[in-house]
């Protein structure tokens, strides 16, 4: 999770007569929260892959209905890997999202709020950030995945990321919660912001048009608890309990 310091898966066996089908663990799949009724659902062909579409959801009764056209992002300049959210790591996971490494977090996700350089008037929260905000990206420092306004702080990092940039890329963005007990080394400073003009992948963010970011933003309802679910297609039919997502 980003915060904003202010100094901020039913083991499941299906038997036929003729043979059982593998048993999946119940913790291996994604449930999405019944008191969440907005979702920002983003899936890519495979796990190595930067490109991929994002297509918001809201639900209805106990089904989830497509809002709008999907939405072309981009993702990690090296794909996905599993993130530390609201989900299970499964026990056979091949990808892995680590500090740096490039990857976008794959899973399932509460979004923090919205930010930018000026104000903007919407029904989530929102921050205006300056160019002394600082979300720290060093593992070993006290303020890891954490943003915070480094004039009143004991700086005790190394590494990090202004949250006001010389270009337009966080000029609007939101906060993943990604990571949220800043365990080390398993990422940092996830947003959801704008693409860069070349559309070259990210160092683990997702990434859409200045438009999109705003219609995303405009969107959201802070009492509809929106949710952030990343994943490769093939892993939609496994981890996916809800069909109205498949």
């Amino acid at each position: 999770m980003i915060k904003t310091v202010s100094i901020l898966t039913l083991s499941l066996a299906l038997f036929s007569a003729c043979q059982a089908e593998p048993t999946v663990d119940e913790k291996s799949m994604i449930i999405i929260p019944s008191d969440s009724s907005q979702l920002l659902m983003v899936t890519t062909a495979d796990w190595n892959t930067k490109d991929g579409e994002l297509q918001r959801y809201e639900r209805e009764e106990k089904n989830w209905k497509k809002v709008g056209t999907p939405i072309n992002i981009v993702l990690g300049r090296n794909g996905l890997g599993w993130g530390v959210g609201l989900h299970s790591i499964p026990k056979d996971a091949k990808y892995i999202k680590k500090e740096g490494d490039g990857k976008a977090p794959a899973g399932l996700f509460a979004l923090g709020n919205g930010f930018g350089y000026e104000k903007f008037k919407i029904d989530f929260p929102y921050s205006v950030y300056k160019q002394t905000d600082h979300c720290i990206d060093d593992s070993k420092s006290e303020f890891y995945n954490t943003i915070v306004d480094s004039t009143k702080i004991k700086k005790d990092y190394k590494s990090f990321e202004h949250m006001r940039l010389k270009n337009n890329l966080y000029k609007y963005g939101i906060t993943v919660n990604h990571n949220p007990n800043q365990v080390a080394n398993a990422g940092s400073c996830i947003f959801m912001h704008i693409k860069s003009k070349s559309g070259g992948g990210t160092a683990g963010c997702t990434a859409m048009k200045e438009g999109a970011i705003i219609t995303i933003l405009k969107w959201l309802k802070k009492d509809k608890k929106p949710l952030l679910l990343q994943l490769p297609q093939e892993e939609v039919a496994k981890k996916i309990a809800d069909d109205s997502l498949k």
